[in-house]
């Protein structure tokens, strides 16, 4: 059993409601790939030209394969960039076993780029995507050519405030609770307050970015396996580095050039354990040109 497989579960049947189509954005396309256990929804764009070297986005907590749709447009002449919808988010159903650990969305991104044959790959990875991003990276080596991280949630000395919302969501119980206290809020009441809670400057987000992000969470709200796709994943978080150090389970050697962004600021390294000295559970999201301008570096 390689270090990402996990003992059998028993199977769940997954009965999907109908729900708005996700939006598409200009010269991307959707795809589904169907592999063990589960299925993906994977965002594409056509490259600039043939033949440039291929680059996987990984969304964050509650996010969706939508997050990097205006980053991977500044990225056309330089990668061919995929995104995905990890199980359970996005256009993606959740996991026939109902697991949702980092080691779990791991396994998936890891099927997706075996199956693919696209790897090694300039892996990004923002927030929650970061900690499954440097879980790949240490899981599979081949796989991975370089480490993007937007604010990852990996393990921190000094817990930031930001982070507590979130981390809250994985205490039993809780998502449950706020679901009950917040059905009456509206999908543009979630929206504003994510932004809040995850941008550095939420001003920074277009009237276009805006109506698109809540019409996202008006398609999420529908779906009946929404929080716990939310509290499943929140809760994998903690339990993937405790006991583990300041670096956590799998994450100690990863030999690649490693970048990573919070707020306005890039830290660049390069060599054995390209790790980020802090991380958080809710990110605060540079602008596109900045991670654009940073990338290309």
């Amino acid at each position: 059993m390689s270090s990402t497989e996990l003992p059998d579960a028993p199977a769940m049947t997954t009965v999907l409601p109908k729900v708005s189509p996700v939006r598409v954005a200009e010269g991307e396309e959707l795809r589904s790939v169907s592999l063990p256990g589960i299925t993906l929804t994977v965002r594409s764009r056509k490259p600039a030209r043939e033949g440039l070297p291929p680059a996987l986005h990984v969304h964050g907590l509650g996010g969706s394969s939508q997050n990097w749709s205006a980053l991977m447009p500044l990225l056309d002449d330089v990668l061919d960039s995929e995104a995905v919808d990890l199980p359970g988010f996005g256009d993606s159903p959740p996991p026939d076993d109902g697991n949702y650990s980092i080691t779990a969305h791991a396994r998936a991104v890891i099927r997706h780029l075996d199956a693919s044959g696209r790897g090694p790959v300039h892996l990004f990875g923002n927030s929650m995507g970061g900690a499954i991003a440097t879980r790949v990276a240490a899981a599979r080596p081949d796989l991975v050519r370089t480490l993007t991280l937007v604010s990852p949630a990996l393990p921190e000395l000094r817990v930031q405030r930001s982070a507590v919302p979130t981390g809250l969501l994985a205490v039993p119980g809780v998502a449950a609770l706020f679901t009950r206290y917040t059905r009456q809020w509206t999908a543009e009441q979630r929206v504003r307050g994510i932004m809040a809670l995850c941008y550095g400057d939420p001003d920074r987000v277009t009237e276009d970015g805006f109506r698109h992000a809540v019409e996202e969470m008006e398609r999420r709200m529908r779906l009946p396996y929404m929080w716990d796709a939310m509290a499943r994943s929140t809760r994998g978080e903690p339990s993937a580095f405790s006991g583990c150090g300041a670096r956590g389970a799998g994450h100690a050697d990863i030999d690649y050039p490693c970048r990573v962004l919070h707020n306005h600021a890039c830290r660049s390294r390069a060599g054995r354990r390209a790790l980020p000295p802090r991380g958080g559970g809710a990110p605060s999201t540079p602008s596109e040109e900045h991670a654009s301008e940073q990338q290309q570096r």
